[in-house]
């Protein structure tokens, strides 16, 4: 959800608007940078995004889906681009550094860890990206690519590449916490509430929110702020004067936990019940989505091995002309 809200809305949205052709990627080759060592896991999840992509309503015959690992020239991009950046800077990214944290990394940090915004770069330079959705813990990653691509510009004297803006959430909608009241909702961190879950399952992740643990008892007054509950009603609820009234209450006591957690679970439901009967449908017909990934990534694969075209122009790396 985390994601869903972070990023796949505001493409959803994009695409529908008629006016851009989005790339939409699937980040496998990322992924590995702390799963070398469970290459299994990644081919199982593949699947499985490429299901919640469908059923929150990208549509392969508007936007282009694709893999990463299948598009060679983005870790020829990568390669370039990687001399064009030093360790001290992406060291200082906040969201590599928070993220380092948050796995445990110390000595024991992958190169392609550390080195994945450039990779990122690669992936939005390849296809010219003129927009991109994002969560606002991703603006660093965002701006090193920006960063990349004024430096390449300038570096080789063209204007080959072009520099992306960042197409946000609502303000306020940028992060979703987790269950546990954690800052961010994460897998690693088995904190979060999926796409592919069932009715039950959601109702019950709700159910074990984090609240105000101060409110003890129901008369007891509670905070608002912090509250993981109130903070996923301000982002999805559609009624927010209901929502400010629930506040309200629960500040002067006299509104208990469960009362606020069940009127999540509806809010949620009505949000996720149409995403789960796409999934459903596409669950059924998975030979149909294998040809759109392999339909997708040959499409990306065009584009891509053009832009790496130019940019060895730029460099001066056509030696032999065929």
């Amino acid at each position: 959800m985390g994601h869903y809200i972070g990023s796949l809305k505001n493409r959803v949205r994009l695409q529908n608007t008629g006016d851009y052709h989005p790339f939409i990627m699937i980040a496998d080759t990322q992924a590995l940078t702390d799963n070398a060592r469970d290459p299994e896991k990644i081919r199982t999840s593949l699947v499985q995004v490429a299901l919640d992509y469908l059923a929150v309503g990208l549509d392969p015959t508007i936007s282009t889906i694709f893999v990463q690992s299948q598009i060679p020239a983005l870790f020829e991009l990568t390669a370039y681009y990687m001399d064009l950046v030093t360790v001290s800077r992406l060291e200082r990214n906040p969201t590599v550094k928070a993220e380092i944290k948050q796995k445990g990394f110390t000595e024991s940090l992958p190169v392609g860890f550390l080195n994945y915004p450039v990779s990122q770069a690669a992936d939005i330079t390849a296809f010219k990206a003129t927009l991109v959705p994002v969560g606002d813990d991703q603006a660093p990653m965002l701006e090193q690519t920006r960063e990349i691509v004024r430096t390449f510009n300038r570096v080789y004297n063209c204007q080959v590449l072009v520099e992306p803006e960042g197409y946000f959430p609502t303000q306020g909608q940028g992060r979703l916490p987790g269950l546990d009241g954690n800052a961010k909702m994460s897998k690693s961190l088995n904190n979060a509430i999926y796409l592919s879950d069932d009715a039950a399952t959601v109702k019950q992740k709700i159910m074990s929110m984090y609240t105000d643990p101060g409110h003890i008892h129901v008369e007891d007054p509670g905070k608002v702020e912090g509250n993981t509950v109130f903070t996923y009603l301000d982002i999805f609820a559609p009624d927010k004067d209901k929502v400010a009234e629930l506040k309200e209450d629960y500040q002067k006591g006299g509104l208990g936990d469960v009362k606020i957690k069940r009127y999540l679970n509806e809010v949620m439901e009505a949000e996720l019940s149409p995403i789960r009967a796409r999934r459903a449908h596409f669950e059924q017909n998975l030979a149909e989505v294998e040809e759109m990934l392999v339909a997708g990534s040959d499409q990306a694969n065009q584009v891509a091995n053009q832009t790496l075209t130019e940019v060895r122009e730029a460099i001066g790396l056509n030696y032999f002309k065929r």
